[in-house]
């Protein structure tokens, strides 16, 4: 199956009701799956809307009447969802995103592999925010990722973001469908509550459109009402670090990753499609002294598993960008961080990150 294809099945997989996008190479072949196959499931519907900004407005829209819903972009477009990705942000609106990146800035390189946008989804809309995204390395990630974003935004009342690559959406490989999946649906607002009052998780109960509750659902800073109050510094300055702390306090249980070889001295820490090339120079050809730190959860950044190597002497980071994580990385550790940066739309080689070894041991 095509890495575009097994997303759009993760998301029909986990309930998905309601796509509102509009094609954009190279993530394009997930809108068609969804055309193709939302229509004969019962109260599924798919919507191609006028552009990318429509898009997003859209499956917010969708959200609040209790669907689960999802778009699907790459870069320009991406860059047109920023306003209302703010607005889902500031209403608290679950919704899953998927971006199959290529190369920009600008129009770009639309058939070709990026990860340039990893800086722009977690700080893409203006003002202090906290976002989740994932980042598969496969087509069974691709399929598993995309089911697990509708479960964290229900859970956290987010928007989540799966930020994968041309590489990964494009390719095919073998993958395992699972009979059903986990589907976690956000808490229920308690009778009498606010709409917009936190739990102990810092996270509010919801109330979808047409189930007896009125709430207003405003961009504007609100009070636990969601009426409008935009003077009152106190008041703004609580209700954004909410917003922030609901996912930072909880990076912990949200991080996925795995961890091969804790006491190497040389550890990859890799995303996406480069995590590809990592195991093939690790595990296969055993340069040694090596390890890695897939990360499948990049934001939140869970700084803490750095630690987990007692012996490092340096991390290696190759990206599909001039260097974006691996400058996330340097604010987390004393030890050398090389980056390993690649763009122009090709993957890295094996032999190009045996010797970024050779070079971070030449650097100690």
């Amino acid at each position: 199956m095509q890495g575009n294809i097994a997303s759009a099945e993760g998301a029909l997989a986990a309930g998905c009701t309601f796509f509102g996008g509009y094609p954009i190479t190279p993530s394009t072949e997930v809108a068609e799956h969804m055309a193709a196959r939302m229509p004969k499931i019962k109260g599924a519907c798919f919507i191609q809307m006028e552009d990318e900004i429509a898009s997003m407005a859209a499956i917010i829209g969708a959200a609040w009447t209790g669907a689960r819903s999802m778009t699907a972009t790459s870069g320009p477009g991406f860059s047109l969802m920023m306003e209302n990705i703010g607005y889902a942000v500031m209403t608290e609106t679950p919704c899953v995103i998927v971006n199959i990146q290529r190369g920009g800035p600008s129009t770009g390189q639309p058939t070709m592999a990026a990860q340039g946008d990893m800086m722009q989804v977690k700080f893409g809309s203006h003002g202090d925010y906290s976002i989740i995204a994932l980042a598969p390395s496969s087509v069974q990630e691709c399929f598993d990722l995309t089911a697990k974003a509708f479960n964290l935004a229900d859970r956290f009342r987010t928007p989540v973001f799966l930020m994968a690559d041309e590489v990964i959406g494009h390719m095919r490989e073998k993958i395992e469908i699972p009979d059903s999946v986990e589907i976690v649906r956000p808490k229920t607002l308690a009778e009498g509550a606010l709409p917009f009052a936190p739990g102990p998780d810092g996270v509010p109960g919801f109330a979808a459109f047409g189930t007896g509750r009125h709430i207003p659902v405003t961009g504007l800073t609100h009070d636990e009402r969601g009426y409008p109050d935009t003077t009152n510094p106190a008041r703004h300055e609580s209700l954004v670090r909410r917003l922030i702390s609901k996912i930072e306090d909880a990076r912990h249980d949200i991080a996925d990753y795995a961890i091969v070889n804790e006491e190497a001295e040389y550890v990859f820490v890799c995303y996406g499609a480069p995590v590809r090339t990592v195991r093939e120079v690790v595990e296969r050809f055993r340069i040694p002294d090596t390890g890695y730190l897939q990360l499948r959860i990049v934001w939140p950044f869970p700084e803490d598993l750095l630690s987990r190597f007692p012996k490092v002497k340096a991390f290696i980071v190759p990206e599909m960008n001039l260097g974006m994580m691996a400058r996330e990385i340097e604010r987390h550790v004393s030890v050398p961080v090389i980056p390993v940066s690649k763009i122009g739309g090709d993957l890295h080689t094996p032999e190009e990150l045996v010797e970024a070894v050779r070079v971070a041991g030449g650097l100690l």
